[in-house]
């Protein structure tokens, strides 16, 4: 059945942070696992990341060097550093709403419409900043006002968009680690690294963020650090 199988997949995924460093891992892989990766959930579809996927041996010294010498980081076969890219928000919207007009046949139906509305207004309303920070003081107004008379979506900021892109571009991160896991591979996620130098070594923009990097490789057994434990169900999940 599908849940077992997903079910052993979660159970097998753990952080490993020292890889056997004569073990080949195929390229093919990696390019699945991306494939995979592409395809999690994310807000509104506007797919604001881009993953980088560092393969060279002089590429990974550097990056070695960028996670602050990290022993996940020294004998992994690839890398990916999942980046986020919320300023790339008018070019997504616009792709999506292309992709909407080509489905359109004849007279666009009511859902048809709804999702011309939603790239083509919504998402400029929503996204869109300005050097004075005028469209967000109008945001943040709308939102409170509208919050005081039913339930609204309390998005006005820049450090809103922040966070919906990090937790979009960390769903797909997850889906990336486990595919791993599923081809009988280990990963380490990590976030120690020095920001700020990764970017300048991936030629990113201002704009541009750096959720974590991603090591892959055939883990060993000292790169598990003991046993999983976490907190009891009762102190975390609650009903009603």
């Amino acid at each position: 059945m599908l849940s077992e199988k997903f079910e052993e997949i979660v159970q097998r995924r753990r952080s490993n942070r020292r890889f056997d460093p004569t073990f080949q891992v195929a390229d093919e892989v990696i390019e699945k696992s991306l494939q995979r990766a592409i395809l999690s959930p994310n807000s509104s579809n506007m797919q604001l990341w881009e993953f980088y996927w560092i393969k060279s041996e002089e590429a990974k010294k550097r990056f070695h060097a960028l996670c602050l010498g990290q022993s996940a980081a020294k004998d992994t076969q690839h890398m990916v550093v999942f980046v986020t890219r919320k300023d790339l928000w008018a070019s997504r919207a616009k792709w999506n709403l292309e992709r909407i007009k080509e489905g359109i046949k004849g007279e666009p139906t009511k859902m048809e419409k709804r999702g011309l509305d939603y790239y083509g207004k919504l998402m400029p309303l929503l996204y869109r900043q300005d050097p004075f920070g005028i469209f967000t003081l109008v945001r943040k107004c709308l939102c409170l006002w509208m919050g005081l008379r039913k339930p609204f979506m309390r998005f006005g900021g820049e450090a809103d968009q922040r966070v919906m892109a990090h937790k979009s571009c960390a769903l797909a991160a997850q889906t990336f680690m486990l595919s791993i896991a599923a081809e009988g591979l280990e990963s380490c996620p990590m976030e120690g690294f020095d920001a700020i130098r990764v970017k300048k070594e991936l030629g990113l923009p201002r704009g541009a963020e750096i959720t974590m990097i991603v090591s892959v490789g055939k883990g060993t057994e000292e790169g598990v650090w003991g046993k999983r434990f976490r907190l009891p169900y009762e102190e975390v999940v609650f009903t009603r």
